[in-house]
C-alpha cells in the first residue's frame, strides 16, 4: 500500500519546525506544498530540499473549491505512481486546513496515511496576542465566516484573511454588529522573527492595510460591559433614543413617525418568529433587540407628543402583570394552567367591560383573529357542543361553495370566506394553531418543490423544461423520503 505523509511547517519560524518533519523533508524525494508563500517554505529551499508547489491553481481556477479539489486530484495521482510521497501545508495539518480534510476524505483506506503534527497558527496567534481560548474564544474562517452565529460577547480570531477584498467582506459582515470604530487587532506572521506585525485600528480601516497578505488574522475582542446592570441598560437605550432624535441627531429617525414606523414594527415581529421557528438563539437575541427598538421608538415620539414615555410604558406592564396573577402576587389559589387560564382572561374582562366584546385587532393574521372571535363566541355559549358540528360545516360550506362557482367573483369569495372560518373551528376543537398548522404545510410544500428542482437539476433541466408527469412522480418520491 502507497504511503502520503501529510506534515505541518508550524506558523513560518523555521526554529518551530519539528526535527521528525525536518528530517522526513531532507530524506523525501517526492515532496509537495500547498503553498510556497510561507517562510518556512523559504528555508527549505535555503537548505537544498527541493518540492513541487501549487501556488499555480490559485490563479488557474476560479474558487477555492476548485483549487482544493485540484490539488488532491493531482496528490492522489503522484500517490499511485510512487511508493511514498509527502504533502506539507502551513501550520497543523489538521487545523484549518481544508485541503487535508479534503486529501484524507478522498484517500480513505486505499492509502497508508501518516500525519506529523506541527504548531499550529493559531498556537502562535493565542501567543502572540496573549490570548488563553479557554476563557471563551470563536475561531472563524475569514473565507466562510458569516455573522448569523456572532456572539459578540465573546472574542473572535479570524484566520485567512489573505487580502485586502476578503477584508472587506469581514469588515462590512461585522459592522452589522460593532460600531464602525471598535477596536480590533490585525495580526501579520504571529510568532515570526523579523515579521511579526500586530496593529490596533478601528474597523473601518480593516481594508486599507496594504500590508494584509496570507499570512494575515484578524482578531476581534468581546464588547465589553455586556453583563451591566439592566436597569442602567434600558436608560442607555432610551437616552440614546432621545439624541437620534434630537437636534442634531439622525435626520431619518427625526422624520418618522407613528404611521412610518409601522411597518417595521410588523416585519421586526415576523422576523423574531422566524428566528423562534430557526431555533436559532444568536438570531433570536439580536431580532428581540430589534423589536425592542421599535418599543423604545414608538414611545420616544409619544413623549415628544405629550402622551406618555417609556417609564409609563414600564408602570403599566407592570400593573398589569401584578393585576393578571393574582394568584402569584395575591391570595388567589390556581392549581393548574385551565385555572391560571380562567383567572387572566377574568381580570382581562373587567379591565375591557367598556370596549366592545369582539375587540381584536384587525390586523392580525386572519386565521388568528377568526380563532380569537371563535373563541369570544364560546365564552357566551355561543359554541358547538363537540367537533361533529363544525365539521358538517365544512362539508356544508363546500357545497354552498360548489354551487357558488357559477356566481359572481364577490359570492365565490364570501362562500370560500365561510369555508376557511368553518376550518378554524375544526382546529380549535383539535387545539391545533390554524396559523401554524399552514405555516407548516406551506413550508412542507417549498421543501418538496426544492426536491423537484434539485431533482431535475441533477438532469440538467429546470420545471419550465420538464413534463407535469415527471414532476408528479419526483413529487412522490419527495413524500417517501
Amino acid at each position: 500500500m502507497n504511503k502520503i505523509i501529510i506534515l505541518g511547517l508550524g506558523p513560518g519560524d523555521p526554529d518551530l519546525l519539528p526535527s521528525k518533519s525536518l528530517a522526513i523533508l531532507r530524506g523525501s524525494h517526492r515532496i509537495y506544498l500547498r503553498t510556497k508563500h510561507h517562510p518556512t517554505a523559504e528555508s527549505l529551499s535555503d537548505e537544498g530540499i527541493t518540492f513541487q508547489d501549487f501556488d499555480y491553481l490559485y490563479e488557474e481556477c476560479d474558487n477555492f473549491s476548485e483549487v482544493y479539489q485540484s490539488m488532491v486530484n493531482y496528490l492522489l495521482k503522484k500517490a499511485d505512481k510512487f511508493n511514498e510521497i509527502v504533502f506539507a501545508v502551513p501550520g497543523h495539518p489538521m487545523v484549518a486546513e481544508k485541503s487535508v480534510e479534503l486529501l484524507l476524505d478522498k484517500a480513505k483506506q486505499q492509502y497508508e496515511i501518516e500525519i506529523i503534527p506541527a504548531m499550529s497558527c493559531l498556537d502562535a496567534l493565542y501567543t502572540a496576542l496573549r490570548v488563553d481560548p479557554t476563557e471563551g474564544l470563536a475561531v472563524r474562517d475569514s473565507l466562510i465566516a458569516h455573522s448569523k452565529d456572532l456572539d459578540t460577547g465573546l472574542p473572535s480570531l479570524y484566520t485567512q484573511l489573505y487580502s485586502r477584498e476578503i477584508a472587506s467582506h469581514v469588515k462590512l459582515d461585522l459592522m452589522e454588529y460593532y460600531p464602525d470604530d471598535f477596536k480590533v487587532k490585525i495580526v501579520r506572521a504571529a510568532m515570526v522573527p523579523g515579521l511579526q506585525r500586530i496593529e490596533e485600528i478601528p474597523l473601518y480601516e480593516l481594508d486599507r492595510l496594504k500590508w494584509i497578505d496570507h499570512l494575515t488574522s484578524l482578531f476581534v475582542p468581546a464588547i465589553e460591559n455586556i453583563d451591566q446592570d439592566q436597569d442602567n441598560l434600558l436608560k442607555d437605550l432610551d437616552s440614546i433614543m432621545k439624541e437620534l432624535r434630537g437636534p442634531g441627531g439622525c435626520p431619518w429617525d427625526r422624520e418618522q413617525d407613528h404611521d412610518s414606523l409601522r411597518r417595521y414594527l410588523i416585519e421586526e415581529t415576523y422576523e423574531v418568529i422566524e428566528a423562534i421557528d430557526e431555533k436559532n438563539m444568536n438570531k433570536l437575541r439580536e431580532e428581540l433587540g430589534d423589536l425592542l427598538l421599535q418599543v423604545v421608538f414608538h414611545a420616544q415620539i409619544a413623549e415628544e407628543n405629550g402622551d406618555f414615555d417609556m417609564g409609563d410604558v414600564l408602570k403599566g406592564l407592570t400593573k398589569k402583570l401584578i393585576r393578571r396573577h393574582p394568584h402569584v402576587f395575591g391570595g388567589l389559589e390556581a392549581k393548574s394552567v385551565e385555572d391560571v387560564n380562567k383567572t387572566w382572561e377574568q381580570v382581562k374582562k373587567k379591565e375591557k367591560m367598556d370596549r366592545p366584546r369582539f375587540d381584536i385587532p384587525r390586523h392580525l393574521p386572519s386565521l388568528m383573529r377568526a380563532e380569537k372571535i371563535q373563541k369570544k363566541a364560546s365564552e357566551v355559549g355561543f359554541d358547538w357542543q363537540n367537533i361533529d358540528g363544525p365539521w358538517a360545516k365544512i362539508h356544508e360550506e363546500l357545497q354552498e361553495l360548489s354551487r357558488a362557482l357559477n356566481g359572481t367573483e364577490n359570492e365565490i369569495r364570501e362562500e370560500l370566506g365561510d369555508l376557511l372560518f368553518a376550518v378554524v373551528n375544526v382546529s380549535r376543537f383539535l387545539n391545533v394553531d390554524p396559523e401554524e398548522a399552514l405555516s407548516c404545510a406551506v413550508n412542507k410544500f417549498i421543501e418538496r418543490f426544492n426536491y423537484i428542482e434539485h431533482q431535475l437539476k441533477a438532469k440538467n433541466m429546470t420545471p419550465e423544461d420538464a413534463a407535469l408527469d415527471e414532476m408528479d412522480r419526483l413529487w412522490q418520491q419527495s413524500k417517501d423520503r
